[in-house]
């Protein structure tokens, strides 16, 4: 389910919840299969709730009781618009019964999985945002720490071949973030975290948003403490068979993303990338096939 049932609604309506029925909020929109599938006691204990708050969250929308929210979604699996990432069967289970092989299989099909939901009207939509977003910005400010910093410094990266308008938040002696202080309303932060959000990034996207700087955010869900700060989001899933979140989609978005700014640029661009060849030709930067041969195959004795 790329959109699942009631997500507007839930979303509109989260400030107004209570921690407890947050919580059951929070995992009602993150797991749409598990609302479909499971029972209402068992999804309680998973969003760590009372079987009751779920009952609660359902009058807060609306319902009579717990079991609406469920047929909901489980007609909307009936007839599913687009296919959502499956739940997989648990690692150590799957890794003890089945072998590191069938492990590794299933993660790479669930990865398969998440890139092709990726092409989803709505979460192209979002690239398509944030993407002009990010090119009309005088200055591009990138922020992603701890397991998020290879997806905001690829997107950092990308940009600075097409100028100099992107600037990494990190640096040694934690003065990285310093930078932000130079933001204004011409900029775009770029901000990715997910679950579990790091603080830090949290604390500069709340000077960005009280600054009045606009937040491009990567995340994980639409009520992600990132995803209420920013002026437009792309979602992403972090779902995996393994103990450990999935970062690939969210690497391969910024990828995107990166690739569609570009894309904006028209001669500059252009002019840009020219430059950064004939740099690195200049330098010598890259291996070639004169500096490096490649050697031939050995033959075999006949």
């Amino acid at each position: 389910m790329e959109r699942p049932p009631l997500a507007a609604q839930i979303i509109a309506s989260f400030e107004g919840f209570s921690a407890e029925v947050g919580k059951a909020a929070r995992f009602v929109i993150d797991n749409p299969r598990d609302v479909a599938l499971l029972s209402m006691r068992e999804q309680a204990r998973r969003a760590g709730v009372q079987p009751s708050t779920m009952t609660r969250l359902a009058k807060q929308l609306g319902f009579d009781g717990y079991d609406a929210v469920r047929d909901a979604y489980a007609e909307e699996m009936r007839n599913p618009a687009v296919g959502f990432a499956s739940r997989v069967r648990d690692q150590r289970r799957l890794q003890h019964v089945a072998g590191d092989q069938a492990l590794a299989a299933d993660i790479v099909a669930s990865l398969s999985r998440q890139i092709e939901a990726m092409s989803a009207p709505e979460r192209l939509q979002q690239l398509v945002e944030a993407a002009k977003l990010i090119a009309r910005a005088r200055r591009v400010f990138c922020v992603g720490l701890r397991a998020s910093y290879p997806i905001a410094w690829q997107l950092h990266y990308i940009l600075s071949l097409l100028g100099d308008k992107a600037l990494i938040l990190d640096d040694l002696a934690n003065t990285g973030a310093d930078r932000i202080r130079f933001a204004g309303k011409e900029d775009v932060i770029f901000a990715v975290t997910v679950m579990p959000y790091t603080r830090l990034t949290l604390d500069i996207a709340d000077y960005a948003d009280s600054m009045g700087v606009p937040i491009v955010a990567l995340t994980d869900s639409p009520v992600s403490p990132l995803a209420k700060r920013a002026a437009t989001t792309i979602i992403v899933t972090t779902e995996s068979p393994s103990f450990y979140h999935t970062m690939t989609p969210a690497f391969a978005l910024a990828e995107i993303l990166a690739v569609l700014v570009a894309g904006h640029g028209g001669e500059e661009t252009l002019d840009a990338l020219k430059q950064v060849d004939a740099y690195h030709a200049s330098l010598g930067t890259h291996a070639t096939s004169r500096s490096y041969p490649i050697a031939a195959s050995p033959k075999k004795d006949r």
